[in-house]
């Protein structure tokens, strides 16, 4: 690996720990992009994986007296037997299509928020569409680690608070991203490469995700609401730009 895959990795993984801190998700959705010039895309998935757990353990703090467990497990438990369906899937994905479709989701709804004048409040299907929401994000989770997206997008339908929103979602991404690890080294994806981008990548992880929580302290709930959809929106022009 030169001097120029190392400098991607580090970048990547900084930019991807901030978001992460600032938001408690989108280390994959960041970093992979940034990646992808460096390393292989199934060894870009699993160290998204890791600098995400390992981003999301740095900033728990930041979360754990607002977490509601009752509402929290309705998300998990779907989502864990969706992470071996998405894992599985990985190799027979193509993966231009895949961020095409991704990456058009988040320019569209995204756009839609930032222009909207009135913040969305729905209860439409209760726990059952937590669960499904859950499932879902655990299929996208075990394919590339982009377990935050179902969610981040439904806690905001659901027109919750800042520390609501960010409890759900990042300890729904620790549990699911943590199980993904699992799936992807029983089924030898955490190979030599991504060992090795991993002890790379991390010392970058770790700062961005600080870094970011410095940020998050300081944003009103509106503030933090723009500032997680300016990102997805940035994200989802990243995916459909790597596409061509």
């Amino acid at each position: 690996m030169d001097a120029q895959h190392v400098a991607l990795l580090l970048a990547g993984a900084l930019a991807g720990g901030i978001v992460n801190g600032l938001t408690g998700f989108g280390t994959a959705l960041t970093a992979i992009g940034i990646w992808i010039y460096a390393i292989p895309p199934t060894v870009a998935a699993s160290l998204a994986i890791i600098c995400s757990v390992v981003s999301q353990t740095q900033t728990l703090h930041l979360i754990w007296r607002a977490i509601d467990w009752r509402r929290v497990l309705f998300f998990v438990m779907p989502g864990m037997l969706g992470v071996p369906i998405g894992t599985l899937l990985l190799p027979h994905i193509d993966p231009k299509l895949f961020k095409l479709v991704i990456g058009c989701f988040l320019v569209v709804y995204p756009a839609y928020v930032l222009i909207r004048k009135r913040q969305i409040k729905s209860a439409w299907g209760g726990t059952a569409a937590d669960g499904i929401v859950g499932f879902g994000g655990g299929i996208l989770g075990g394919l590339t680690g982009l377990s935050g997206v179902l969610p981040i997008v439904w806690t905001d339908i659901r027109g919750w608070t800042k520390e609501q929103r960010r409890s759900v979602v990042q300890f729904y991404n620790m549990a699911i991203l943590s199980l993904a690890l699992v799936s992807h080294a029983f089924s030898g994806l955490l190979t030599w490469q991504v060992a090795v981008s991993a002890a790379i990548a991390l010392p970058g992880t770790i700062a961005g995700a600080w870094f970011g929580a410095f940020l998050y302290r300081r944003l009103p709930d509106h503030g933090y609401q723009r500032v997680v959809m300016a990102l997805l929106l940035i994200s989802g022009l990243g995916l459909i730009w790597t596409t061509r």
